[in-house]
């Protein structure tokens, strides 16, 4: 195994908790002790490692990836230097030091597991979401890969339903698959023009987009206020107050918060 540095603090298992937070996850694998994705057909093992993590295999197709599951690109040391002086996560931070949200590193993958998601436990998003990965996706080793958009765009609404999507997100999803919106691009793009392009979508709203700008593009300003789970993590403030008080630490800190309650 190759060994990949990641800037300290920094804690796997807190790191690759929502992988396991929800039931076993078929595309980010947790077995045998370490993280498991398939990157262009081949089966990449993640175990930590002193300073960082082995990975096995390590090259110029899979560390991109790797860095992403491991949430490199945001700036922890600027976040915890911010947040000492808040009240409410000075007393979180520090518990929690070295998590490092995990990025989805496909949009493609990421947009497919909010619409999953809508109005539903993550316990049953993740369930429906493995059926539609056995289904659609290729195994390798241990992991899967998640379906690409071509074959999701060649399936039947009526298979989805099958797997538990009901018909409306059936829909959505085959429809983002079959539309004409080419998601790398919007990478490049500010904030509001990412916003813009996701919520022209059918079915994809608000909450859908900013969870795309923060769990898929990192952006520091995203504040999913639609989300149940942060209400409930920021109470008793309210969730846009509370957005602007964590300005402009949006996005790291939803992420402290909703794992504090996680792990107590």
């Amino acid at each position: 195994m190759a060994f990949l540095a990641v800037p300290g603090p920094f804690d796997f298992a807190l790191t690759t908790e929502r992988f396991r937070a929800f039931g076993v996850d078929r595309v980010n694998l947790w077995h045998e002790g370490g993280l498991h994705r398939v990157v262009d057909g081949r089966e990449v093992r993640i175990e930590a490692a002193e300073g960082g993590v082995d990975v096995e295999p390590l090259d110029a197709d899979t560390e991109p990836v790797v860095r992403r599951l491991l949430g490199l690109p945001f700036d922890l040391d600027g976040f915890y230097t911010w947040a000492a002086e808040d009240d409410v996560l000075a007393g979180i931070v520090p518990r929690l030091a070295g998590f490092r949200p995990p990025l989805t590193p496909d949009p493609f993958e990421m947009l497919v597991g909010a619409i999953a998601a809508q109005q539903v436990s993550l316990f049953s998003a993740t369930a429906i979401r493995n059926r539609l990965i056995e289904r659609f996706g290729v195994r390798s080793g241990a992991a899967w890969a998640f379906p690409t958009r071509e074959r999701l765009a060649a399936a039947g609404e009526d298979e989805l339903v099958a797997l538990g999507f009901s018909r409306r997100k059936s829909e959505y999803v085959v429809g983002l698959a079959r539309s004409p919106l080419d998601l790398e691009p919007l990478a490049s793009l500010p904030d509001d023009e990412v916003r813009a392009q996701i919520v022209a979508l059918r079915g994809l709203g608000d909450w859908t987009a900013e969870w795309f700008l923060a769990r898929h593009l990192a952006r520091p300003h995203a504040w999913p206020a639609g989300d149940l789970a942060l209400r409930k993590a920021v109470a008793p403030l309210d969730v846009e107050q509370a957005g602007i008080r964590f300005h402009p630490q949006e996005n790291l800190s939803a992420h402290y918060l909703l794992l504090s309650h996680r792990v107590p």
